[in-house]
Order: C-alpha cells, then sequence, then structure tokens
C-alpha cells in the first residue's frame, strides 16, 4: 500500500493520568429513566483491557487501561488531535517510568487520549504520572485512493491491517457492519480528528440485527451510510471504519465510543468480517 508515511511527523505529545471525575450527587439518569451511580471516565482501569467486551459492564463509558489527558486546555487539544491510534506511549515519571504502551483511543467530550498498557505497568501507575506519545498519524494519506481520507491512525498500525484491493476498492477487514442510523453522541461535532462518537445502543432489535452485544474493546467496525471528513453526517453510500474506545452506556443517545481511522463519501471502502480484527491483534498486546 502506497503512502505518505515517510513525510509524516513524528512529535512527542504528552499528558497525565487523569484522575475520574464526578459531577454533583454522582447519579446518572439512564434512557429508561433509572437513576444510576457507576465507575464512569477516567483513571486507571485494571480489569478491562483492549479485546475484552465492551458491553454489559457495569459501568458508563468506562475507557480500558489509562485515561489521560493535559491540564491547559490548548496543550490538551493539541494532544487529542496528534496522538493516534497505535503510536508508541512511553511512561515518563513514577514507578512505570520506562514502560511502554500505545494509544488505544480518543473520548470526545472528556477529551481523554486512552493507553494500552499491561496489568503489571497498570500496578505501578499512580494518577499525575506522565506519558509521553509519540504522536504520528495526522496527515496519513494512502496515494492511490485520494477519496478514502486517514485520520488518527499511525502508520505502522496501517502496515499491520492487512488490507486487500480489489478492482479499484479497498477492502478492510473489521469485526462488524453497522447502519448509520445508530450514530449519536458525538453528532455535530465540527471534527473527528479528536475524539469519538457513539454506537446508539437503546433499540434491542438493532443490537441483534447487527450482534452489538459481541463488540470489544479494540474492534474495527465499519458504519456505512456515514461520512466523517468534516464532522459525522449521515450520507446514503459513505462508508466510515473506526476502533471501539470505551464502554457502553446507560445514557440516552449514547453507547459503545468509536474513533473514526478511514472514511469515504462513496462506496470505495468494503468491510471484510473477521472476528479478529482487533488492536490486541495487530500489536500482539499481551495483559
Amino acid at each position: 500500500m502506497k503512502t505518505n508515511k515517510d513525510h509524516l511527523v513524528i512529535q512527542g505529545v504528552q499528558g497525565r493520568v487523569h484522575h475520574p471525575t464526578l459531577r454533583g450527587n454522582g447519579y446518572r439518569v439512564g434512557f429508561d429513566g433509572v437513576a444510576r451511580i457507576l465507575p464512569a471516565v477516567g483513571g486507571i482501569t485494571y480489569n478491562y483491557f483492549v479485546g475484552d467486551s465492551c458491553m454489559n459492564i457495569v459501568g458508563d463509558h468506562v475507557e480500558p487501561g489509562v485515561s489521560s489527558k493535559n491540564a491547559d486546555a490548548l496543550e490538551d487539544g493539541a494532544y487529542n488531535t496528534f496522538a493516534c491510534v497505535g503510536n508508541v506511549a512511553k511512561v515518563v515519571s513514577g514507578d512505570a517510568k520506562g514502560s511502554l504502551g500505545f494509544v488505544s483511543g480518543k473520548h470526545g467530550g472528556i477529551d481523554h487520549v486512552i493507553i494500552a498498557f499491561d496489568a503489571a505497568t497498570l500496578d505501578k501507575m499512580l494518577v499525575d504520572d506522565k506519558i509521553l506519545v509519540y504522536g504520528c498519524g495526522q496527515g496519513l494519506q494512502l496515494n492511490d485512493y485520494q477519496d478514502v481520507m486517514c485520520m488518527n491512525l499511525d502508520p505502522n498500525l496501517l502496515d499491520k491491517l492487512n488490507l486487500k484491493e480489489d478492482n479499484g476498492k479497498l477492502v478492510i477487514d473489521v469485526t462488524h457492519i453497522i447502519g448509520g442510523e445508530l450514530m449519536g453522541s458525538g453528532l455535530g461535532s465540527a471534527s473527528l480528528f479528536q475524539g469519538d462518537f457513539d454506537i446508539m445502543t437503546q433499540d434491542k432489535n438493532a443490537n441483534e440485527k447487527y450482534k452489538l452485544e459481541s463488540l470489544r474493546f479494540g474492534d474495527l467496525v465499519m458504519i456505512e451510510n456515514c461520512y466523517c471528513g468534516n464532522g459525522a453526517i449521515y450520507k446514503k453510500g459513505a462508508t466510515s471504519i473506526g476502533i471501539i474506545v470505551h464502554s457502553d452506556s446507560f445514557t440516552a443517545g449514547h453507547g459503545p465510543g468509536v474513533t473514526i481511522l478511514f472514511t469515504c463519501a462513496n462506496d470505495t471502502l468494503i468491510g471484510n468480517i473477521n472476528k479478529d480484527a482487533n488492536i490486541a491483534n495487530y500489536l500482539e498486546f499481551k495483559k
């Protein structure tokens, strides 16, 4: 696959482990009218990793591994933009200093960069530990597919995705193909070079149709009739491919989050169902 990766900039962007946050009395009112107090975004999550199910968790928008951000808003904007999925991340302070992981996703709203580390590293880490990400990927282009936009994707991860070409189409392995009508929170964003948007899971029939109960953190998924070049829009015939970055949610309009990696306004992108299309497999992640 010919790309412009040799011309991309590799730049250090840095965040810190962000403590979980809580508003008011902590209750989240679900789409079913039930108020719940549950773990949610932020902190260090010790028992959920990329490759694990993101469904039926007793939590809301749970982020696997380490949630990181910056206190300074301008620096955090750069961190959330230029950290890309698959980028190498290195702990640069604390007892886990020198340990390596990788960016597994970005979560809008809370503006977290989510980092995958193994369990031994997580046990050594504390809130406020600093993490350096070797930011690279924004501006990545597929030379022979100018109508396909790449975003948030490390070029070295691209090389591992086993892309295939078929009569002018670009075939990418995904675990699920999901209807664009299910996309909710995050719509209206001016750009998806940061953050994510959510697959709504409030309709049981739709969940069964698209097999959403089998979604895992790190799964690559295709979204039909969805174009994300300038924020996300419904567009008949368009296709987008992204990665599952956080867990399901009880909140109306929310669900598992998707950080976009590829988008195309036409049908050049083709999704090939492969249950092993997960970043944990591509990057040989071990808990």
